[in-house]
């Protein structure tokens, strides 16, 4: 009786700090979008990398050699996925630019559902009618945002739907060398990747940033920092699959955030959309959940 308070405690924790690393990364991203009004989001992505690859450095070697870090039975994979976490940051960076943080969460929301479509041809999963029913009632609702009159059909929109396409691909490749990695290898081949390639190309677009720019871009890095801690620590002491609806609390936030710091009010249509994807993902989410407590998949692989 008294492990199991301990361990409702564990995820009663782990569930306030999955929720204060959703309002910190809501923050950071509202200071992401003023960032990138001055300076090149390449720019901006190439420094957030370079924080980002340090401190998986620093995380690593406190625990491991770093040349047992870099030891991975899918160095292929790790570097694909290092490369996919890389593009999606710079999408995300791009479509901030013009799309109000409401609506571009709304889209981004559709990662959950883009995960169970990609788990099939890369993880080899079974996917059933309920789980693509909840996929494409998901799109609807992207549809419902971008409709006629909705959100502008402009290029940022574009890189919208690539940032929840890449971030989804990244999870289910995150998932894939998981089988065989460490989670520090995974760290560090993230952070490195990254760190290089946009390094290769953020330096063509450099510009000198001026007192308010750096101490706003400093803000971005420490909350960056901050924000993964705390999900790391989160998702050891409770399971993803209890703390990924507390994800979706990024939605009202990001709204209230774009109300209060730029003016924009998410409209009630393209909230009835984002509604719809939400919806979606809880449906996906049940399903998993459900699947995983059952012994035998059900006859229609969920």
């Amino acid at each position: 009786m008294q492990a199991f308070g301990k361990d409702r405690d564990a995820v009663s924790i782990g569930i306030g700090l999955t929720i204060l690393s959703v309002l910190i990364f809501g923050l950071q991203d509202a200071a992401s979008k003023v960032l990138v009004q001055t300076w090149s989001p390449f720019q901006i992505t190439m420094m957030r990398f370079w924080a980002f690859g340090l401190f998986s450095l620093i995380m690593v070697t406190r625990q491991a050699p770093l040349r047992q870090a870099f030891r991975s039975e899918m160095p292929g994979w790790q570097l694909l996925r290092g490369a996919v976490l890389t593009f999606e940051i710079w999408f995300f960076a791009m479509a901030v630019r013009s799309v109000p943080l409401g609506e571009l969460h709304s889209i981004i929301l559709l990662y959950p559902l883009l995960v169970t479509l990609l788990a099939i041809p890369v993880l080899g999963e079974r996917v059933g009618p309920w789980r693509i029913g909840a996929v494409l009632t998901g799109f609807i609702g992207a549809l419902v945002i971008l409709r006629p009159g909705g959100l502008p059909l402009t290029g940022d929109v574009g890189f919208a739907l690539a940032a929840a396409g890449s971030n989804a691909l990244y999870l289910v490749l995150t998932r894939k060398v998981a089988q065989a990695d460490t989670t520090s290898t995974s760290m560090v081949y993230a952070g490195v990747t990254g760190m290089v390639l946009m390094t290769l190309v953020g330096v063509w677009f450099w510009a000198p940033m001026d007192g308010a720019g750096l101490l706003l871009l400093s803000f971005v890095i420490v909350t960056t920092i901050a924000a993964h801690m705390l999900m790391m620590i989160a998702l050891k002491l409770a399971q993803a699959s209890i703390l990924q609806p507390f994800n979706y609390l990024m939605l009202p936030w990001a709204a209230f955030l774009s109300m209060v710091i730029f003016g924009h009010v998410i409209d009630a249509i393209s909230l009835v959309g984002a509604m719809i994807i939400v919806g979606s993902g809880l449906i996906v989410w049940v399903r998993e959940r459900r699947a995983r407590r059952t012994a035998k998949p059900a006859p229609d692989g969920d």
